[in-house]
């Protein structure tokens, strides 16, 4: 009987230590990129995961719960259920949205499927656990290099204040931005400076994303640009 509770507590302390283990190298790309939720929040909510479905899975072995007739069996899927429930919560706070500007949605992500990791390094099951990890990091990692060598769209916010009396018609700014390489997806105007700043809000796109430093250089050398404003949309 020693030697078979001295085996459950061996099994439940590799468990435990595997799962802080995944979560603490997913952890570590994360915070390698300077995001708010790295090492030790993956390394804690993998650990809290899988200690979670440990008591779950082992709760009526250690209380002597097996042996009792008529007891209501214990379904592991429910409190996975309530784990990647719980997570939501946690990735939702990650994920900052500022204008048309979303950023942390990969954070987030990264986050829910630790606590996957850690669920399934709970119940024992390893192999499936160590590939998860194995994919998660070449997906952190490898897809972003793919990501950047792929021709992808490249959208912006862009902003320019001009004084009232000296803005620049639409059809020369328009002229300008398209110059640099980008397209007007559409167009906004609005009074700023109490009343002595007219400003073009507009979204603009172009599939390389180098040219908006052309654009920045652009506006930077034009005098009767007041202020103005390219911020990336996208994580």
């Amino acid at each position: 009987m020693d030697g078979l509770m001295d085996n459950e507590y061996v099994f439940i302390t590799v468990n435990l230590v595997g799962a802080l283990a995944a979560g603490a190298i997913i952890g570590l790309e994360r915070s390698h990129h300077g995001r708010p939720a790295g090492f030790r929040t993956h390394a804690l909510v993998c650990l809290a995961s899988g200690l979670l479905m440990l008591v779950t899975v082992n709760y009526a072995k250690f209380a002597g719960l097996a042996a009792l007739e008529g007891t209501a069996p214990i379904d592991p899927t429910r409190m996975a259920q309530g784990i990647m429930t719980g997570i939501g919560f946690l990735g939702a706070g990650v994920i900052i949205k500022e204008g048309m500007t979303v950023r942390g949605l990969t954070t987030a992500a990264s986050i829910w499927v630790t606590a996957a990791i850690g669920v399934l390094v709970g119940i024992g099951f390893y192999f499936a656990a160590g590939i998860a990890t194995v994919l998660t990091l070449g997906v952190l990692s490898v897809f972003r290099w793919i990501e950047r060598k792929m021709p992808i769209e490249f959208y912006a916010k862009l902003c320019v204040g001009f004084l009232r009396e000296a803005r620049l018609p639409e059809e020369e700014l328009r002229s300008i931005v398209q110059r640099q390489g980008f397209i007007v997806a559409n167009m906004n105007y609005s009074l700023s400076g109490d009343g002595k700043i007219f400003q073009y809000d507009m979204v603009i796109h172009s599939p390389v994303r180098e040219n908006t430093r052309r654009l920045a250089d652009a506006f930077a050398l034009m005098a009767s640009v007041v202020e103005f404003r390219i911020a990336p949309t996208g994580d």
